[in-house]
C-alpha cells in the first residue's frame, strides 16, 4: 500500500471501543484518540481519519476481533490493511515503554507494522465467504449439539438395556431400542421418558444438519469451486477451506499455504543436529479439514492409503505417517484453490520475454523453489489430483521462499495467485 504521502492510522480494536493512532511515513505522530463503538463513536473517528485525504486503516486482527470495525471501515469506501496479532507483538517488544501493554502502545506498534511491512493483506466485503463461515459454523455448532445428545441417549439406554445401544446409533434406530423397554418403576419411567426426549431432539438436529448440507453443496457449486471433487472433501470442509482461506492469492507458495495451517513441519535444528519439530501453531480448523481428508482416505484404496503405508515401510511412526499425508494434501487443496482462482480471473497479455504459459517452463522449474522454499514433487507424480502421490514428505525450510512463478507475478505487477 502506498503511503509516502499519505497517513497510516493503526487501530486497536475491542468489542466497545477502538483507540487509534496516526503515523506518516517518518513514523511521527500526529495524533490519537479513544473512541467508543457504537453509531457516534463511530462516526466521531471516521470524521477524525477522514481530517487526513490519503490514509490507510490499519486493523489488529481485521478478521476477529477487529472485523466489526474493519467491514464498516470498508463498507464506507476506506482503504484497510489486517495487522496479525503476531507483528505488533513483536513490534511491541521493540518499543519504548519497556514492553508495557496498553491500548495507545497496541495502536503504536500496529501503525509501525502497517509502515514497515509491505504484504500486509488488504481487507475487503466478500459477501460469499462470509455467508459460508457463517453457515458452517452453524453446521459445526449442529455437530457438537448431535453428539452430546448421542451421548445422553447412550447414557440413559444402558441404563434401561442391558449391554446398552451400538456406538453409531441413529435416531430410528434408538427409538425402536426403546419401544422394546417397558419399564415399571418410576426411576425407569422418567429415564424412558427422557430418552424419548432426547431421540426426539436428535430427529430435529439430524433434519437440520441435512438442511445445512444441502444449503452448503448450493452455496460451494455456485463459487465454481473444485474442492468437492477432492477424495475427503465434504461440504463442511469445502465450505470451511473456502470460508477460512479467502482469497488463496494471499500465500504466494504451497509452503506458506502448509505453514499457515499447521501442517509443515517446524524447523528445530541446532548445530549438527538437523530435524524439524511438529507445529502446533497456525489455523487448527484448516488443520482438522486436512487432518478429516487424511483419515477418509486412509479407510479406503486410494493414493493416500498407499502413501501412508510406504511412509509406515520407511519406519515413520503412525501419527508421523498421518502428519506427511496432511502435509501433501495441504499442497493438493492449494493447487486446486489456485486453478479455481484461475478459471474465474482472467490474464494479462504476457510482457515481451516473460513466460506466461506454465506448460513453457520444464515442471522442475515451476515445481522447484530456491534456497529455503518448498521442495516440489516430481513431474510425474499424481500428488496434482486428488490424491497425494509417491516421494518424499516436503518440508517447510528456514529461510525466504522464492521461486520462478513468484518472481514472475512481481515482475509483471499483477495479483499473487493469479499463477499457479
Amino acid at each position: 500500500m502506498d503511503v509516502d504521502s499519505g497517513v497510516i492510522i493503526g487501530m486497536d480494536p475491542h468489542k466497545r471501543s477502538a483507540t487509534i493512532e496516526v503515523l506518516d511515513r517518518a513514523e511521527r505522530i500526529l495524533g490519537g484518540a479513544r473512541f467508543t463503538t457504537d453509531t457516534a463513536g463511530y462516526r466521531e473517528m471516521l470524521t477524525a481519519g477522514r481530517a487526513w485525504p490519503r490514509r490507510v486503516w490499519a486493523v489488529e486482527g481485521a478478521g476477529g476481533i477487529g472485523k466489526h470495525l474493519a467491514q464498516r471501515l470498508v463498507a464506507d469506501g476506506e482503504q484497510v490493511l489486517d495487522v496479525p496479532a503476531k507483528l505488533s507483538a513483536r513490534a511491541r517488544v521493540f518499543s519504548a515503554g519497556q514492553g508495557r501493554k496498553t491500548d495507545v502502545t497496541d495502536a503504536h506498534s500496529i501503525a509501525l507494522v502497517a509502515l514497515r511491512t509491505p504484504v500486509l493483506r488488504r481487507v475487503e466485503v466478500d459477501a460469499e465467504n462470509v455467508a459460508l463461515r457463517l453457515l458452517v459454523d452453524r453446521r459445526d455448532e449442529l455437530g457438537v449439539a448431535r453428539s452430546q445428545l448421542i451421548n445422553r441417549i447412550h447414557k440413559l439406554l444402558l441404563e434401561l438395556l442391558p449391554g446398552g445401544a451400538k456406538v453409531f446409533l441413529t435416531a430410528p434406530q434408538a427409538k425402536a431400542l426403546l419401544a422394546t423397554v417397558r419399564p415399571r418403576d418410576i426411576v425407569g419411567r422418567t429415564r424412558r421418558s427422557l430418552a424419548a426426549e432426547k431421540i426426539a431432539e436428535l430427529a430435529v438436529i439430524d433434519k437440520k444438519i441435512k438442511a445445512a448440507k444441502k444449503e452448503l453443496t448450493e452455496l460451494i457449486t455456485a463459487t465454481g469451486s473444485g474442492l468437492l471433487q477432492l477424495n475427503g472433501i465434504g461440504p463442511s470442509g469445502a465450505a470451511r477451506l473456502l470460508g477460512d482461506v479467502g482469497d488463496i492469492a494471499r500465500f504466494p507458495t504451497k509452503a506458506h499455504f502448509a505453514s499457515w495451517n499447521g501442517t509443515a513441519p517446524i524447523d528445530a535444528s541446532s548445530g549438527d543436529n538437523n530435524r524439524h519439530r511438529l507445529s502446533r501453531s497456525g489455523n487448527r480448523r484448516i488443520n482438522r479439514v486436512l487432518h478429516i481428508m487424511a483419515i477418509v482416505q486412509m479407510r479406503h484404496d486410494t493414493e493416500g492409503r498407499a502413501y501412508y503405508r510406504r511412509k509406515l515401510a520407511a519406519g515413520k511412526t503412525s501419527m508421523e505417517a498421518i502428519r506427511c499425508l496432511e502435509r501433501r494434501l495441504s499442497d493438493v487443496v492449494y493447487r486446486q484453490m489456485v486453478a479455481d482462482a484461475q478459471a474465474t480471473t482472467s490474464l494479462a497479455e504476457p510482457e515481451e520475454g516473460i513466460v506466461d504459459d506454465v506448460a513453457e517452463v520444464p515442471p522442475a522449474e515451476v515445481l522447484l523453489t530456491g534456497p529455503g522454499g518448498q521442495a516440489g514433487a516430481a513431474a510425474g507424480s499424481s500428488a496434482t489430483g486428488s490424491d497425494p502421490g509417491a516421494g518424499s514428505s516436503e518440508k517447510s525450510l528456514p529461510g525466504p521462499a522464492t521461486s520462478i512463478v513468484a518472481t514472475r507475478r512481481r515482475s509483471r505487477k499483477i495479483p499473487v495467485g493469479t499463477r499457479p
